[in-house]
C-alpha cells in the first residue's frame, strides 16, 4: 500500500509539474555548503577572472585585487592593493563626487595579458588608469597608463571589455561626465580604433557584454574573427516623449584598420542591430538586455537575459540566438537611413537605394580581396561613407523558436551562464544558471521543448543583487562564482548528494544527477563513469526504474 501511495504521489507530481515554472527545489543557505570570500572593509566584488588551468580565481574589488583558490575560494593566495592618492581623492571631491564612495579606485578591467601577467584598470577617483599585474610577485608594474576608453570614470557607469590576442576591446564612456560613449580597440600591434562620436552609432548605451567569436579555420569565405558587443541604448529609429530603450548587438572585425581618409582611426566594420525578445502569447516585449553568455559550440548560441521598462510588468525573460541568424542580418540584411521626411515618431527608415561594393561593414574577406581590396585602408570612400552614415541594420535578430526560452514573473534576472551536460540518455542539455537582484540563483533546463526551473539556490540570504556570474568548466568539478557588493560566493553546479531517495533524485530532472544503485545515493554523473550500469537517470521524471517502484503504466500515470 505504501508503494502504491508513493507511486500515486510521483504521478501527481509529474502532472502538476508540467505546468509549473516555479522552482521545484529551493536550497536555503543552512541546507547546503557554500564557500564564501570576503575581506573586512572591502566592497564591490564585481570583476572576476578565472584561470581554470591554474585553479585560480582573480577578484577585482574596490582598491584591491585578490587571487584565491578556485576550488575553495575561502583560501586567499595573494592580494595587491591599488589605492588612490590623497591628492586625487581631494581633486575628485572638489568636482562634487563623494570621497567615501566615488573617489576611490574600483577595479573594472581584469584581463589576461600573457601567461605571467594580467592587464588591469581602475576608475582611480574619476581619472581611470591601467597597469600590468605581474603574477609571480603579484605586484603592479607601475605603468599607470591613461585608462580613458578602456575603463569608465564613474564606478556607476556601464562597461565591458574583452582581450583578444593581446588587444583590448572595450565599451565604456570616454569622458568624466559619461557623455561620450565609445567602443574602441587598444592594441600593441594594430592601429587604435574607436566608434564615431555620433548619436546614430551609440546613443546613451548601457554595455553588458563583449566577446570574440573566431572564424573557422580555412573557412571558404575567408572571413575574419569578430568581436561582438551587447548593450541597451536609446532608440534612434523612433522618438517619443519618454526615451524608448532598444537592446542591441554590434560587431567589429578583428583585422579592421580604419579608413585612410574617411573613418580615419574609426571602425569601418561597425554595424549594429536590434535584438528581439518578445513573448507572443501575452504580447510582452523585453527591451532591456541585462547580460549575455555565448555558448561557443560549432554553431555558437547567444543567451541573453532581458527585462522590460515598458508598463512596469515586473517580468524577466531568457532568449537565445544562433550566430548564423546574427550573421545573416549583418551580411545579407538591409540597412537603415535617417528619414528625409519625418513621419510622426519615425526618425529612421529602411534604405532602398544602391549599396556600394564591397559591402559596407563587411570584413576583408575573399570577395573583397577578389576586388583587390586587401585592407580597410584601401576601401573606396563610397563604401566608408556609407558605413559612417548607415551603422544601423533594418533587419532585427530574432530568437531561436521566435519566442523566449523562459519567461518568469515577479523576478529581475541580472546575469546568466550556460553549461552543457551530456546525460545518460546520450543527449546534450543546455543548463542555464540565472541570477536575480535578490541574491537567488535559478537553474533551468529545457527538455522536449519544456522549460523548467529545477532549482533555486539562496546565495545571499540578505537579498543582495548578484552583480557578476562566472562558470568553471572543469569536467569533474564545476562551480558557479557569484559576486556582489560585499562578497563572492562559490557553489557547485548541483547538489545531487542532498537528494535522499531515488524518486527524489529522478524527479529533479537534473541532467547532472543520477541514482547509483550500488552506493544507494544520488550522485553527480560528472564524477562517475557514464557507462556505469548502476546509474539510473530519467529527464522525463520516470522513477519507475528505482528499486521498489512499479512501472508507471501499472497505475495509468
Amino acid at each position: 500500500m505504501a508503494v502504491y501511495f508513493l507511486s500515486f504521489l510521483v504521478c501527481f507530481a509529474l502532472r502538476a509539474e508540467a505546468f509549473a515554472l516555479e522552482p521545484r527545489l529551493t536550497w536555503q543557505e543552512s541546507e547546503i555548503s557554500l564557500t564564501r570570500f570576503q575581506v573586512q572593509d572591502v566592497y564591490n566584488y564585481s570583476t572576476l577572472l578565472l584561470s581554470d588551468d591554474n585553479n585560480v580565481l582573480y577578484i577585482g574589488a574596490r582598491e584591491v585585487i585578490f587571487a584565491v583558490n578556485s576550488q575553495n575560494i575561502s583560501e586567499k593566495k595573494q592580494e595587491a592593493y591599488w589605492k588612490v592618492t590623497e591628492v586625487k581623492n581631494e581633486e575628485c571631491s572638489r568636482k562634487g563626487k563623494s570621497k567615501q564612495t566615488e573617489c576611490l579606485n574600483y577595479i573594472r578591467v581584469l584581463q589576461p595579458f600573457n601567461e605571467s601577467a594580467l592587464f588591469v584598470c581602475g576608475t582611480n577617483a574619476f581619472q581611470p588608469v591601467c597597469d600590468i599585474l605581474e603574477l609571480n610577485s603579484f605586484k603592479l608594474a607601475g605603468k599607470n597608463e591613461d585608462g580613458r576608453g578602456r575603463c569608465p570614470f564613474d564606478p556607476a557607469q556601464s562597461y565591458t571589455s574583452v582581450m583578444v590576442d593581446g588587444d583590448l576591446y572595450s565599451g565604456t564612456s570616454f569622458t568624466f561626465l559619461g557623455s561620450e560613449p565609445i567602443i574602441c580597440r587598444n592594441s600593441q600591434h594594430l592601429s587604435y580604433l574607436r566608434t564615431e562620436y555620433a548619436v546614430p552609432w551609440l546613443n546613451e548605451p548601457r554595455f553588458v557584454h563583449a566577446d570574440v567569436i573566431r572564424a573557422p579555420e580555412n573557412n571558404p569565405d575567408g572571413d575574419d574573427d569578430k568581436v561582438y558587443f551587447f548593450f541597451t541604448e536609446v532608440s534612434v529609429e523612433y522618438e517619443f516623449f519618454n526615451k524608448l530603450l532598444i537592446p542591441r548587438i554590434a560587431r567589429v572585425c578583428k583585422s579592421d584598420q580604419g579608413g585612410l581618409r574617411t573613418l580615419q582611426k574609426k571602425w569601418t566594420t561597425f554595424l549594429k542591430a536590434r535584438m528581439i525578445c518578445h513573448s507572443p502569447e501575452n504580447n510582452l516585449i523585453f527591451n532591456v538586455v541585462n547580460d549575455v553568455f555565448i555558448l561557443k559550440l560549432r554553431e555558437p548560441v547567444i543567451y541573453g537575459v532581458f527585462t522590460s521598462h515598458l508598463n512596469n510588468v515586473g517580468m524577466s525573460a531568457v532568449c537565445s540566438y544562433s550566430l548564423s541568424t546574427v550573421e545573416d542580418v549583418f551580411t545579407k540584411g538591409k540597412y537603415m537611413q535617417s528619414a528625409t521626411v519625418e513621419q510622426a515618431h519615425t526618425k529612421w527608415v529602411q534604405f532602398n537605394g544602391e549599396i556600394p561594393k564591397p559591402r559596407p561593414g563587411a570584413c576583408i574577406n575573399n570577395e573583397a580581396k577578389a576586388m583587390n581590396y586587401t585592407s580597410s585602408l584601401n576601401l573606396p570612400d563610397k563604401t566608408l561613407q556609407f558605413v559612417k552614415d548607415h551603422p544601423l541594420m533594418d533587419d532585427s535578430v530574432a530568437p531561436i523558436g521566435k519566442r523566449p526560452k523562459l519567461v518568469h514573473q515577479n523576478v529581475t534576472y541580472t546575469q546568466i551562464v550556460v553549461d552543457q551536460v551530456t546525460a545518460l540518455d546520450g543527449n546534450t542539455y543546455d543548463v542555464m544558471f540565472i541570477s536575480t537582484d535578490k541574491g537567488m540563483l535559478h537553474k533551468a533546463v529545457s527538455h522536449d521543448m519544456d522549460m523548467r526551473i529545477i532549482e533555486e539556490i539562496v546565495l545571499f540570504p540578505d537579498h543582495q543583487a548578484i552583480q557578476t556570474l562566472l562558470l568553471s568548466d572543469k569536467q569533474a568539478k564545476r562551480y558557479i562564482y557569484a559576486g556582489s557588493s560585499t562578497e563572492v560566493v562559490q557553489t557547485p553546479v548541483a547538489f545531487c548528494e542532498k537528494l535522499a531517495s531515488c524518486a527524489e533524485c529522478i524527479l529533479t530532472r537534473d541532467p547532472y544527477c543520477a541514482w547509483h544503485k550500488g552506493k544507494n545515493s544520488c550522485v553527480n554523473i560528472l564524477a562517475e563513469s557514464n557507462t556505469d550500469r548502476l546509474l539510473i537517470q530519467s529527464l522525463n521524471g520516470d522513477s519507475s526504474h528505482c528499486p521498489g517502484m512499479f512501472p508507471e503504466w501499472v497505475f495509468g500515470c
